[in-house]
């Protein structure tokens, strides 16, 4: 797969440089021009060539295997193609891997011409050994000829705008190669080992050498979260070199591979932070309580219940009013497992599988048709055609998802933290911690947590008592929790029972179970903040437009086990508020806990800022907000 994959990418260089060679550098304007005669798109004519590029990125990250960086890194290098074809044409702008001016009597239909002839060389080559390539590759050779641009015009020379747009691919592509990222050799890293030997998830209990570090898990039939079936039983660290990566306004790495270092996770054997490790762990647990339909427990989702945290945690109350109506925000109340496993669901890979990135480029595009034609960059100034708007949009928000994965990653690379299916098998299988005279002590075992986290004794496993179908355990941790996937998950529920610490999954579905990289920090939220901040500074306002932002989950939709019983409609005052519920989503889902949550929106929150700013210069004053 590497060689194939470096083989094709070479073939297309060499098929640039041959065309350039054989012009001659001369410009045949007829040759590669859009005929004047092309018939309009008809789906979506509102759409811009650069959203046409989004949105075709997006469904081939769909059909690819999720990897959160690599896509990521695409959608910034697409993004910022777009940005220098567009930016060529205008004198205040800047260019990020080529500046140049170009001028041309028609500047809109040069613009739209160069930016589908960078997108679609990069996406070409970036895409065309993926899973799901027999179908993304005619997508973009399909969109190309809706566009009336042949693909087969590869010249690099001379200042048209298919050879401005190949150039500025081959810059990138070429740029790619030495970002760090190991492209050549399939983004691998062949140097780390784990520390920890497999967790086999269908059998009871872990063994860790350090309980502090990630431990990858075995599962037997393994199948990515969009439904990708992976060879190898055993998981392997994805992308732990990542911190290395060259960003877009991150600081260097550094010898330890972390552009932003957020400090050290709490440590188990730390007697400075070993009781908030294991108050994690129960948090979790605790989340994982809370997934039982049946339970009838009904409570308000709205803005003005939830939401309005303070950076970095789960303290807010909500918002008692709608800021753009004047009004109170309408109660929305519904089954709380319903809630909390729709937001598990929903925030897990995207509505569609296109990852946490894809997923903020999916609410981004949402926002901007809802906001269009009133678009003013920064909430101020004239309003902008729609192409200006997009392709200013994209450089921001995805050089802002960019280094959300570069730092993330370089802090999952170096601190190799542990997960929580690891953390509470390993904690329950030593004991309770709680009590030093008391049964099964252990100072390193879960605390006891009344109704929650308990010890199994003769008298709590006698018939009718709530560890009765614990009986053989007796000595053993207890806890109440998501009791795992059902036989059938179309139709039934999983639930929540008293089962043993040492046998708990969390609320994922059974061929997944946790993702494939250490947990510190979480992902979703620092690529959740980054992308909440610039969208409220790019937009002018904290809330989303009108004040309310949705997402309607039908009932019956599910994946993991059958549900929510009615409609489930997610609701957001502001895009932290919905960066904040994605981070939580994963402790409900069972893949994360607090530290990692909430050092990563702190994380994202720089990320977003730094990120704003620097899409801010190449933009030039037109884009001083």
């Amino acid at each position: 797969m590497v060689s194939s994959r470096l083989k094709r990418f070479m073939a297309l260089l060499v098929v640039f440089v041959a065309a350039a060679v054989a012009l001659g550098g001369l410009t045949v304007a007829g040759l590669w021009s859009r005929d004047p005669a092309c018939p309009p798109m008809v789906d979506h004519p509102e759409w811009t060539v650069a959203r046409r590029w989004n949105e075709a990125l997006l469904d081939a990250i769909r059909r690819d295997v999720p990897a959160p960086t690599v896509h990521a890194r695409n959608l910034f290098h697409a993004s910022a193609a777009m940005w220098d074809a567009w930016a060529a044409f205008e004198p205040e702008a800047e260019g990020i891997f080529v500046d140049e001016e170009q001028s041309d009597r028609n500047v809109s239909a040069a613009r739209d011409e160069a930016i589908s002839y960078a997108a679609f060389r990069i996406l070409e080559a970036r895409y065309l050994d993926s899973v799901g390539a027999v179908e993304t590759i005619p997508e973009f050779d399909a969109l190309m000829e809706a566009l009336c641009y042949p693909i087969d015009v590869t010249t690099t020379e001379g200042d048209s705008p298919a050879a401005l747009g190949n150039r500025i691919a081959r810059v990138v592509l070429d740029a790619g190669l030495g970002d760090g990222s190991n492209e050549a050799e399939g983004y691998i890293d062949p140097d780390y080992q784990p520390v920890n030997p497999p967790l086999v998830v269908d059998q009871s209990g872990t063994t860790l050498i350090d309980p502090n570090r990630w431990q990858p898990l075995r599962i037997e039939e393994m199948i990515s979260q969009n439904g990708i079936p992976v060879e190898n039983a055993v998981q392997e660290f994805v992308d732990p070199h990542w911190g290395f990566v060259k960003g877009f306004a991150l600081p260097e790495a550094g010898p330890l591979g972390m552009p932003i270092d957020p400090g050290d996770p709490p440590y188990l054997g730390d007697p400075a932070t070993e009781q908030a490790y294991k108050e994690g762990a129960v948090e979790v647990i605790r989340y994982s309580s809370l997934l039982d339909p049946a339970a009838g427990v009904l409570i308000d989702i709205s803005p003005r219940a939830i939401g309005a945290n303070p950076l970095g945690t789960t303290d807010g109350s909500g918002h008692p009013v709608n800021p753009v109506t004047g009004s109170p925000y309408e109660p929305v109340v519904v089954n709380r497992a319903d809630f909390n496993r729709a937001v598990a669901e929903f925030w897990a890979d995207g509505p569609h599988s296109e990852t946490p990135p894809g997923h903020w480029n999916t609410l981004a595009n949402a926002v901007s048709d809802e906001l269009s034609p009133n678009l003013k960059i920064g909430g101020t100034g004239p309003a902008v055609d729609r192409l200006e708007w997009d392709v200013k949009l994209y450089l921001a928000l995805n050089g802002a998802n960019h280094d959300a994965a570069v730092a993330a990653w370089g802090t999952k690379g170096y601190y190799d933290y542990v997960r929580p299916i690891s953390m509470i098998r390993y904690l329950g299988g030593l004991g309770q911690s709680s009590e030093p005279g008391g049964p099964s002590y252990d100072p390193d075992g879960l605390p006891l947590v009344p109704d929650l986290v308990e010890v199994i004794t003769e008298a709590t496993t006698t018939a009718g008592r709530r560890h009765a179908a614990l009986a053989g355990h007796e000595g053993e941790i207890a806890i109440r929790a998501y009791a795992g996937n059902p036989p059938d998950r179309e139709s039934e529920t999983g639930g929540v029972a008293w089962i043993l610490a040492a046998d708990w999954v969390p609320y994922q579905a059974p061929t997944f179970v946790t993702p494939s990289f250490a947990g510190y920090v979480s992902g979703h939220s620092t690529f959740s903040r980054a992308s909440a901040e610039v969208m409220a500074a790019f937009t002018g306002s904290e809330f989303f437009p009108g004040g309310l932002g949705e997402w309607t989950i039908p009932a019956g939709s599910l994946e993991f086990e059958a549900g929510p019983e009615t409609d489930v409609t997610l609701q957001w005052a502001t895009y932290a508020d919905a960066s904040d519920q994605a981070g939580v989503s994963r402790l409900y889902g069972g893949i994360h806990v607090r530290a990692d949550d909430f050092a990563g929106r702190v994380m994202g929150a720089e990320i977003g800022r730094a990120a704003w700013a620097r899409a801010q210069q190449y933009y030039g004053s037109r884009g001083d907000a």
